[in-house]
């Protein structure tokens, strides 16, 4: 069973394309914001996705545009990878610390989108990068992947790294929540029957 997408999103601000192979692959960002970039791959590597985006949007304004569809393509494609859910594990955590500071995640595969963000990053600026786009990212990532995902900042000080660790626990949950479970591998892994 294929569980792969790919996702393109255009609109009058931005062009973004994402592949999404749940089962591993190449991992590579461009999107005209580095630091983004980088974090995009630390969610394919840690979550040993296959994970492809390009996007072009209206940098001269800002980020914001680029980093939002970014994050509704990439739940889009999550959601088209994942079909009807069938065997997966549906729920992962992670702690993951990044030097001084230290980030905890967790989620649901639920098809009920609700993101809790309690976050105090130290800087506004990393790079190019406004750090508040960490939670517009997860929103929109939340809301077109139907995720109920909680997000906390245990411990933080720089904030590349603050935002670093949030990426990365990101990456290691979502692995978990996708991959499929030996037990149950044809089973809907909810009372209900579906998700």
């Amino acid at each position: 069973m294929s569980r792969t997408a790919e996702v393109k999103r255009k609109t009058s601000e931005t062009d973004v394309n994402v592949a999404l192979n749940l089962d591993g692959g190449d991992v590579s960002a461009t999107t005209g914001v580095p630091f983004f970039d980088h974090m995009l791959e630390q969610v394919g590597r840690h979550g040993r996705l296959g994970l492809e985006v390009t996007a072009k949007g209206d940098l001269e304004i800002d980020a914001h545009h680029t980093v939002e569809d970014v994050g509704i393509a990439l739940g889009e494609a999550l959601t088209e990878a994942l079909g009807d859910k069938r065997g997966i594990r549906r729920y992962g955590d992670a702690v993951v610390p990044m030097e001084e500071s230290l980030a905890g995640v967790a989620l649901d595969i639920s098809g009920r989108p609700l993101l809790v963000f309690d976050a105090d990053i130290t800087a506004e600026m990393i790079g190019q990068y406004e750090t508040p786009l960490t939670e517009e990212f997860l929103m929109a990532l939340t809301r077109s992947g139907g995720l109920t995902l909680h997000v906390r900042l245990l411990a933080s000080g720089n904030a590349h790294h603050s935002v670093e660790a949030i990426f990365k626990a990101l990456a290691v949950a979502l692995g978990t929540a996708t991959s499929i479970d030996p037990r149950a591998p044809e089973v809907v892994p909810s009372t209900k029957g579906s998700l």
